[in-house]
């Protein structure tokens, strides 16, 4: 929004001072991403800027580390043990996210306030406590140090994701569709697919991609309820960091980041798609 010509003196003062606050905040936010992707390509084993990067040498910079990702072993079989994992959670999680939101949008559900904050209550309890409780809890039943334990804990985490976007989607939803499709015969599982379904869909993916990149992202549960047969990439990238400062970690966290942007970006685009099909300004 433009400056007014009838603005006050504070109100320029405000204007521009939050402008350069925001733009602060946005460079302390985007200045580790920034610094982490150019090293990536560093030629030499080092985690600072050498002089022929600084100069712009070609001779300076490299794939050498994008080839060691890809040519490793042990950071291939931990790309396998995510791409295992994160697609079967983010199928658990949207399917029980959905029919949670389903059911919490409905009036006369008791105490829906109260089921929704324990249903989200993974995204506002401490990441330590949750997995902590999930370690004692699977190890009692069996679960722990097993794929299906992993794919159970991480599929919690990405439910509370599913279960807002989804709702958030429903609050536009005209229920006079459902009931006009039940007067004319369907069945409740029909209306769903074929009637409730196609507009809550943009909602539906953007959960599952918040949940998929919850899942392939997390670290800290997977080191309390996994195995050595369940290390995934944050996993690797931790030992990584911890008994040797491999460069290749640097080509994996630009990796990384070029896939959350993408997604990131899909999850803007079907925002503003379902905003459209709700008639409001996508704004």
């Amino acid at each position: 929004m433009a400056l007014p010509s009838y603005a006050s003196t504070g109100q320029r003062i405000w204007y521009y001072t939050f402008r350069v606050i925001c733009g602060l905040i946005f460079f302390f936010l985007i200045a580790p991403i920034a610094v982490v992707i150019p090293l990536s390509f560093n030629s030499q084993d080092f985690f600072t800027f050498t002089r022929e990067m600084l100069s712009f040498d070609p001779a300076g910079y490299s794939l050498k580390h994008y080839r060691d990702f890809f040519g490793n072993p042990d950071w291939q079989d931990a790309l396998w043990n995510s791409i295992k994992i994160a697609p079967v959670a983010t199928l658990l999680s949207v399917s029980l996210g959905t029919l949670a939101a389903i059911g919490l949008s409905q009036p006369h559900v008791p105490a829906r306030r109260a089921i929704m904050a324990t249903l989200i209550s993974p995204m506002i309890v401490p990441l330590i406590i949750s997995a902590a409780g999930m370690y004692f809890f699977y190890s009692r039943i069996g679960l722990a140090g097993t794929y299906w334990g992993v794919v159970l804990a991480h599929a919690a985490l990405g439910i509370p994701f599913v279960i807002i976007t989804v709702t958030a989607t429903l609050v536009g939803f005209d229920r006079s569709l459902t009931r006009a499709a039940a007067n004319m015969g369907a069945d409740p599982v029909t209306t769903f697919f074929r009637v409730q379904m196609p507009l809550i869909l943009p909602g539906v993916i953007s959960g599952a991609l918040f949940a998929f990149i919850t899942s392939f992202d997390e670290v800290v549960v997977v080191i309390f309820v996994g195995s050595a047969k369940q290390q995934t990439l944050p996993w690797q990238m931790f030992i990584g960091l911890r008994e040797q400062i491999s460069p290749t970690i640097l080509a994996v966290a630009t990796i990384l980041v070029v896939i959350s942007i993408a997604l990131l970006t899909t999850v803007e685009l079907l925002r503003r798609r379902s905003e459209r099909l709700r008639g409001m300004s996508p704004g």
